[in-house]
């Protein structure tokens, strides 16, 4: 009797113990991410072949105790490795698992591959040569409580790849799991004789159907492999491999003639779905599949016998923004209750909670992992009437929600702006804000404290989600959603992966100006701010106006607007530079009068500040509360550093002249003593400066108006 050790994907264990058990496999244990077995040659062949969820077939060699890279290299050195491979064959290691003294896996696997090389030459063998990617033979150890367990790999490639699969879509399941949704789902090879549908409505390259297709047809799993990690052990007996593949065959030929269920795969990327039909001709099922190019929304399955719906919806990367998934869930529920009486359903999503968005009862559930993702499966039976399930939550976003739009939305016709905040975490157990621009909304989530539990902040943030559309006028293709978290540095200007731009002109009392709600966390217009731009373009007439840490120079509009004679408009970023010529262009603004200055606004101002030979007599002065940006010599720190800030700005300032400073740190403290001895007092102007739209929030920034004693 032989030593296995069977790896497979977080989840699918209690799965694979039944497998090898059904597989002739004796003594079966289970084990965080795989199973321990024992058995005969035949049964370590058999498991490659037909197991359909393990990653890994490992026959052990040795178990030794260790804990340093001595022992180690002894322990390695004691195996008879010439018994076990040629030196003409190459080979690889793979190591897990550490101990104080080997907390390095590479440094650990360089140990054993030492230790097998210095075997070589002591048993007067030649040196056999390492090769990483496609080696003869693959020697696995495994480090756990001070002891050394070596494996020969006899699986090679990961069993996952079956070999069928040439061709495959964007994020594809992994073969090993899609097969855990089939094992789930119940479906065995003594279903193959009904004549239903098995149904994929969003089938991708295929491989919850291939997967389910090779379990009805009795087809292994590793058939179409062409390379297997035993073939360069000295213990390989070809004759048994051979006999157990010829039984795989013939198993497979009567089973595809027997089977009589349906596979159906539908899917909107036609080329994706070709990939699939290759896919099924490399299994030679394809004669048992149907391929539809179209919208799972509208797919008209009357025709099909009724049977089961596996289905991997997209979400993540494959989809986009938690938006689009919250309505491909919320129409996918409305749909398999209006349109699939009669049928079983197995969905893999992400989360729980947007499962609850399908509003309907699920039977079973299990926890299972699609690569690093943690997914949850769940299973409907859609032959029982299906009464829409809805969580209790309270109306209070609702109400919430229509009493600030009846009140805001008049209020910012008459102020002549359309963009403010409509929302800002009023309830505090619904964490967000939500800004209208124009005819957008721009929902942010906020991070929830760390009291409330993932789970729980998530369902409520998908609460909001749902209830905007049912309370507000606004079309769900013109929602933004985004995550706000703690900002560090300039992380709120930095880029972010769009699909498509959203850009569009918005107002603010005379002024107009570009915003961008994609492709960035803030948009290039903080509203906060509406009512200091409008103060500065009340005061600018003939004045020279400087704008620090402008941003996307709204501020250097309204100074122009106000009539300004000079204006000098300072930032990092190139990028925000152009964006505020682009504002200038907007609003019929000369931009060749004025200077645009691409610098880090700290060194400017400390360089302008040596001879002070150009004054300004208004500046505005909003810098971030944090930054490292590598393009600047220093980091900054708002509170640390504000004195010299403003001791550097000040020196810029004309007699007369108002520096107008303002942060959205919140606990900012401005020592008025301090400046005094500057020469410089400050009059606080925060209440004044914030918005009617920002009144819940008093502490969105602070503002004072500072001049020379």
């Amino acid at each position: 009797m032989l030593n296995y050790f069977a790896t497979c994907a977080k989840g699918l264990e209690p799965l694979l113990f039944d497998e090898l058990q059904a597989l002739g496999a004796s003594d079966v244990k289970q084990t965080l991410a795989g199973c321990y077995f024992r058995g005969e040659q035949t049964i370590g062949y058999r498991a490659c072949l037909w197991s359909r969820l393990a990653s890994r077939i490992l026959l052990q060699l040795d178990k030794q105790p260790v804990t340093n890279r001595e022992e180690l290299l002894q322990a390695s050195t004691d195996i008879d490795w010439p018994s076990l491979f040629s030196d003409r064959a190459t080979f690889a290691v793979d190591f897990r698992g550490t101990t104080q003294a080997l907390n390095h896996t590479q440094f650990s696997a360089r140990v054993v591959k030492d230790g097998v090389v210095d075997r070589f030459r002591e048993d007067q063998h030649g040196r056999p040569n390492v090769d990483p990617e496609q080696p003869d033979v693959r020697i696995n150890v495994r480090l756990a409580r001070e002891h050394a367990s070596f494996y020969i790999d006899l699986s090679g490639e990961s069993l996952h790849r079956r070999g069928y699969r040439t061709q495959k879509g964007v994020a594809p399941l992994r073969e090993t799991l899609a097969a855990a949704v089939v094992a789930r789902s119940g479906l065995t090879l003594k279903d193959a004789k009904q004549s239903t549908s098995l149904l994929d409505l969003f089938a991708g390259s295929g491989t919850l159907l291939l997967e389910a297709a090779q379990v009805l047809t009795d087809r292994a799993p590793g058939l179409a492999r062409e390379r297997w990690g035993f073939e360069g052990w000295r213990g390989h007996r070809e004759s048994v491999w051979q006999a157990l593949r010829q039984e795989a065959i013939e198993r497979f030929e009567a089973g595809r003639v027997d089977c009589q269920m349906r596979f159906v795969g539908v899917d909107m990327d036609a080329q994706v779905l070709q990939a699939a039909q290759h896919n099924a001709e490399a299994l030679e099922v394809e004669h048992l599949f149907s391929w539809f190019n179209e919208d799972a929304m509208t797919f008209d399955a009357s025709e099909l016998a009724k049977g089961l719906i596996l289905s991997n919806p997209p979400y993540g990367e494959r989809l986009g923004d938690e938006l689009a998934v919250l309505l491909l869930f919320r129409q996918l529920g409305q749909r398999l209750r209006e349109h699939y009486h009669g049928w079983r359903v197995g969905l893999l999503a992400p989360e729980d909670v947007l499962l609850k968005r399908l509003k309907l009862t699920s039977e079973k559930k299990y926890k299972l992992f699609n690569g690093a993702i943690a997914v949850t499966l769940a299973f409907f039976d859609m032959t029982e009437a299906q009464v829409e399930f809805t969580k209790s939550h309270d109306d209070a976003v609702a109400n919430r929600l229509r009493k600030n739009a009846q009140k805001l939305s008049k209020w910012a016709r008459k102020e002549g702006v359309n963009c403010y905040r409509l929302y800002d975490a009023d309830l505090p157990e619904y964490n967000a804000a939500i800004d209208v621009y124009g005819d957008y909304l721009v929902i942010q989530e906020y991070a929830a404290p760390a009291n409330i539990p993932d789970g729980v902040a998530d369902d409520r943030f998908w609460h909001i989600l749902e209830t905007i559309p049912a309370v507000l006028p606004f079309d769900e293709a013109h929602m933004v959603v985004k995550q706000r978290k703690r900002q560090q540095g300039k992380s709120q200007y930095e880029k972010e992966d769009s699909a498509e731009a959203i850009e569009l002109e918005v107002e603010e009392y005379n002024a107009v100006f570009k915003v961008n709600l994609s492709d960035y966390l803030d948009t290039g217009l903080f509203l906060d701010h509406r009512l200091v731009r409008r103060e500065i373009q009340r005061m600018a007439a003939g004045k020279d106006v400087l704008n620090l840490f402008a941003y996307t120079g709204t501020a250097s509009v309204h100074a122009a607007l106000g009539g300004a004679n000079h204006i000098t408009t300072v930032d990092l970023s190139r990028t925000y530079l152009n964006w505020a010529k682009d504002n200038f262009r907007l609003n019929h603004q000369t931009i060749s009068k004025h200077d645009f200055i691409q610098a880090d606004c700290l060194v400017w101002l400390e360089d302008m500040a040596v001879d002070a030979e150009q004054q300004w007599d208004l500046i505005f002065l909003d810098p971030p509360t944090f930054s490292n940006s590598k393009r600047m010599e220093q980091s900054f720190d708002i509170q640390r550093d504000y004195l010299d800030l403003l001791k550097h700005t000040a020196r810029l300032l004309k007699p007369g002249g108002t520096l107008i400073f303002s942060t959205n740190k919140r606990k900012f403290k401005l020592d008025q003593a301090a400046l005094a001895e500057s020469g410089l007092v400050a009059t606080d102007r925060s209440a004044w400066s914030i918005p009617e739209d920002f009144k819940r929030n008093k502490h969105i920034h602070q503002c004072w108006f500072i001049e020379h004693a």
